[in-house]
Order: structure tokens, then C-alpha cells, then sequence
């Protein structure tokens, strides 16, 4: 049996069904049957935060330019981010996940672990207890949840998947081999094009496929993350649910299977990682400040340099073009992997920061 250490835990991962577009339905029934998005606006340039199923028929889906989801679905609702009301709504689901254990680990406004291992509701049984803080989400709050349980949080984010939307997946400890077995290596988190394509020369396309490889060979081949891929293809996760987890950043990358030329090269690459970073900022809670922006460049020969600057005003286009002539003068030679980020502070602590505000990339 490939999965050990921690087959007590009874992990549930809880994520809303498109929880700005839910959430805009709530307040507005007759959006109900119709194709929404949230975010930007026809008259200017801006990307979907958010969308409903309706709009991903047409293949609208979130970090899309607007401009672009209304050419796939022209009669798509485009409604702009209403931040204020959609954390009243996580504030309430967060109560919610309260009531029933304080062990619970936030991801973003709308999703976050909890850790049911030690609750004795309905006589142990996490499955029942998703179900009754689904019900419960969806009468008090008018939005619904899908769940994951498993017996660790990476298996258990999967599971929140299958049954999306407004369902439930549950993997016991004694199907971790079967679950893993066929699961696609793209579904372990940090895989990404690059890392595919890597694997997919050497034959690997599953989990099972990644466990015939020793982990002196994943280390060699894929360093630090190698470990990783060893222990997820077998469903191993030992990480906590951390009730007092608080993100210090938050970045978006890209690994280039051709590596970009010149400056000029990465400068056109600069507005889709921005609109995904600013997919991402817009479901962080309220409770972080941003202080800091940063831009990160690795070099074809591997070397890679940082730049960070204080944040003055906005988290711009121009503010991260001017980062990255910058920092690629440090190097000025071709790139493999470009990144965008920023890093926060608790406003909590009662120190100075800059609530998070982007222009339109």
C-alpha cells in the first residue's frame, strides 16, 4: 500500500461553484439561466474574474480578456467585481466552517481544508459532515459548495473536483492506491506545460507510470520538486491543516518551452501574467495588505535574479514593464521562466501597507 503515516486524518477541502457569479445570481435570480461573468466591462480592456457554467459552454473561463470572452459568447452578461458584498459572503461561510471545527485553513475568500480528524458529529464520519456544511453554506449564505474528503489535503483538494457543481467526492484510505493510480501527473499541483512535456518523453503520462521512477532519478531530473512528485504519484501528503496560515506573497510564473529571445520578447508576455495575477489578488481576503511587487527572472543558464520595489500606488502594467527592462539587464540574455508578484503584510499587525488596487492590465 503506497499511502501511509496518515490514514486517520479526515481532511475536507470546501470550494464555492463560481462564487462571484453565485453570488450575483443570489442577489439577482433573473441572471439565473444566463451566460455571466464577473469582471471588466465591454467598453474598456479588462479579464474575467469569475464565470458561470453557462459561460464556460462557450469556453469563457477566468483570466480570459473580456474582449475576448464576448467574442466566444456575445450575449454574455458582463458584471463588474462587487468585492465588498462577495466577502460579506466569505465572512459567512467562514463562520460556518467554524462551527464545526476550528481547524481551518483558508485558501481564498470562497475555499479553504478543514481538518475533521477528532470530530465526533454525525459518529466520525467527515462525509456527512461535508454534506451538512454544504447545506448549511447554501440556506444561510444562497450560494453553493463541493467538497473533497480524503485522508490529506492534496487528495482532498482533487476530490473537490469531481462532483463540481454542488456535489461531493470521497476518497477512504484503502482506495488511495486505486484513486492514484490513474490519476493524470497535470492534476499533481507544480506540474505544469513544461514539466509535462518533460515527463511525457520519458513515457509518463499517470501516476502509476511516475511510480516506476526511483527518487534518485526525480531528483536528478526535476531537483527539490522531485521529492514532491515521489510522494503525491502515491498519494502521500503529510502537511497540517495550519489554522494560522498567512500568505507572505502570492506570484504567477511561467515556464517557456522555447525560451524567450530578448526583452522585447518577455515585455509581450507582461499583460497575461498581470491578468492572472489579477484573477488571483481578487480572491484574497480583506485581511491583506500589499507592501511589495516584485518581478522574477531565471535565465537560460539557469541563473535567475529578483527585483522588488515598495508599492506606491496601483499594481500596474507600466509599474511591472519598468521592473522587467530592469531586471533583465542583469542577465540580458534569453529567458525560460518569467513571474509577477507581490508580497503582503496582515493589516492585522497594524502595519503600513496599500490595500490592493490594480489598474485594468
Amino acid at each position: 500500500m503506497a499511502f501511509d503515516g496518515c490514514a486517520m486524518r479526515k481532511i475536507i477541502h470546501c470550494d464555492c461553484d463560481c462564487f462571484y457569479a453565485a453570488v450575483e445570481v443570489r442577489d439577482d435570480p433573473s441572471l439565473a439561466s444566463l451566460p455571466i461573468a464577473v469582471g471588466g466591462n465591454r467598453e474598456r480592456r479588462g479579464v474575467v474574474a469569475t464565470c458561470n457554467y453557462r459561460a464556460r459552454e462557450f469556453g469563457v473561463r477566468s483570466a480570459m480578456p473580456t474582449g475576448q470572452a464576448l467574442k466566444l459568447c456575445p450575449d454574455l452578461v458582463v458584471l463588474p467585481t462587487a468585492m465588498a458584498k462577495y466577502r460579506e459572503a466569505a465572512l459567512a461561510i467562514r463562520s460556518i466552517f467554524l462551527r464545526y471545527t476550528d481547524r481551518v485553513e483558508p485558501l481564498s475568500l470562497d475555499e479553504a481544508f478543514l481538518d475533521a480528524s477528532d470530530s465526533e458529529l454525525h459518529r466520525g464520519s467527515a462525509t456527512l459532515l461535508a454534506s451538512e456544511i454544504r447545506q448549511v453554506i447554501e440556506a444561510e449564505v444562497g450560494v453553493t459548495a463541493s467538497a473533497g474528503i480524503a485522508p490529506n489535503k492534496f487528495l482532498a483538494k482533487i476530490a473537490s473536483d469531481i462532483n463540481k457543481p454542488n456535489g461531493q467526492y470521497v476518497i477512504t484510505p484503502d482506495r488511495v492506491d486505486e484513486f492514484i493510480k490513474t490519476l493524470p501527473v497535470m492534476r499533481i499541483f507544480g506540474v505544469g506545460e513544461v514539466t509535462k512535456k518533460k515527463l511525457q518523453r520519458i513515457g509518463i503520462e499517470t501516476c502509476a507510470d511516475l511510480q516506476r521512477l526511483k527518487l534518485s532519478d526525480l531528483a536528478r531530473d526535476f531537483g527539490s520538486f522531485g521529492a514532491r512528485l515521489h510522494a503525491l504519484c502515491r498519494g502521500i501528503d503529510e502537511r497540517e491543516v495550519n489554522a494560522n496560515s498567512r500568505r507572505k506573497s502570492l506570484s504567477v510564473e511561467r515556464t517557456f518551452s522555447s525560451d524567450l529571445a530578448d526583452c522585447a520578447a518577455c515585455m509581450r508576455r507582461i499583460p497575461e501574467l498581470l491578468s492572472e495575477l489579477h484573477v488571483r489578488l481578487q480572491r484574497i481576503d480583506s485581511g491583506y495588505w500589499v507592501t511589495k511587487q516584485f518581478i522574477k527572472i531565471k535565465f537560460d543558464d539557469f541563473s535567475s535574479t529578483t527585483l522588488e520595489r515598495p508599492l506606491c500606488r496601483e499594481i500596474s502594467l507600466q509599474s511591472y514593464q519598468e521592473m522587467l527592462l530592469e531586471a533583465w539587464e542583469r542577465g540580458s540574455r534569453p529567458v525560460r521562466l518569467l513571474g509577477l508578484g507581490v508580497r503582503f503584510i496582515d493589516n492585522r499587525d497594524g502595519q503600513t501597507g496599500s490595500q490592493m488596487t490594480l489598474l485594468p492590465p
